[in-house]
């Protein structure tokens, strides 16, 4: 059988989308994939379609190296409404318990913040996208299947207060940084349990995704107005190179010869490696004075074995 070829154009890199409320990660990749006329793409973290900010839209060759933004840090704005809980544990659920929250006290959310951070584990919502024999969770939830999810090591850097309303229904502004697979609806949710009048997440912004802010980010509307005036190809100046995902791993360049085995999937020698890299290290790799090549792993005799390749057209 012939294999399917892939409709669009081969362009390599990352776009910032901020992206809007009311779309699905999903949904605002294709539309990017779409203006740009890109043969592949995908996103790095999914965004539920209440929350707003930094998505990483890897294109092309990028998408090889989008584990590592999946597996990167997030930095989070959210509100939380205390005194109401939801079957989601966001406001797009439904209203599942009413409780006066009045007498709740920012001290007495402090202290039940103090719990969160540092090295926890956290049980998954069950309106993760997480998959249970091929099945997101959140279908099954719909489905009003619950399935037993097991508790994971998660870290909350930092979890902040940044400003408190109180009232009946209270709002609660916190700034989190986490490390990945981390659910701000189960901290609300826990929040909620803690302090024994139910929350949830009723705002919720990423304005950091490992090495992008929001500061750099391109909007929808902005992206479109664009390419309503441009040819796909005069929108890649928006592009973040691709390498920036692994921006933080040693740098390795290679002759244009031992380039060329590399490409090929063979083990190559590098003297760098050797003598500043350890067993197991995930390195950058450049061809000399040009182009990236992929990602190594430091092999135990001081070679770079290829792990991801970029394939050049």
């Amino acid at each position: 059988m012939a294999r399917r070829r892939n409709r669009g154009r081969s362009i390599n890199g990352i776009f910032l989308l901020d992206k809007p409320q009311g779309l699905s990660s999903n949904q605002a990749l294709q539309q990017v994939k779409n203006i740009f006329d890109a043969n592949k793409a995908g996103h790095t973290g999914a965004l539920d379609p209440l929350a707003t900010g930094v998505l990483p839209i890897c294109l092309g060759e990028a998408t090889k190296f989008s584990q590592f933004l999946l597996d990167s840090d997030k930095h989070y704005l959210s509100t939380f409404t205390l005194g109401v809980s939801t079957e989601t544990g966001d406001s797009e659920g439904a209203i599942i318990n009413e409780q006066d929250a009045s007498a709740i006290t920012e001290h007495q959310i402090e202290a039940a913040i103090a719990d969160f951070r540092g090295d926890i584990k956290q049980v998954p919502s069950m309106y993760s996208a997480l998959k249970h024999n091929g099945q997101p969770l959140y279908k099954l939830a719909r489905q009003g299947i619950e399935i037993e999810r097991e508790a994971r090591d998660i870290t909350v850097f930092s979890y902040q207060i940044l400003a408190y309303r109180p009232g009946p229904q209270a709002q609660l502004d916190v700034q989190l940084h986490v490390s990945k697979g981390t659910y701000v609806r189960s901290l609300a949710e826990d929040l909620g349990e803690i302090l024994r009048c139910g929350a949830h997440v009723s705002a919720l912004r990423r304005n950091i995704a490992g090495p992008f802010s929001d500061s750099e980010v391109t909007t929808l509307p902005e992206l479109q107005a664009m390419a309503e005036k441009a040819e796909p190809r005069d929108l890649d100046h928006l592009l973040k190179s691709m390498d920036i995902p692994v921006a933080d791993r040693m740098a390795v360049e290679l002759t244009a010869t031992v380039a060329e085995y590399f490409q090929l999937g063979q083990p190559v020698m590098s003297n760098q490696a050797f003598r500043e890299g350890q067993e197991g290290d995930i390195v950058r790799v450049f061809r000399e004075g040009g182009a990236f090549l992929g990602v190594a792993t430091v092999t135990d005799d001081g070679k770079i074995a290829p792990k991801r390749l970029v394939v050049e057209t």
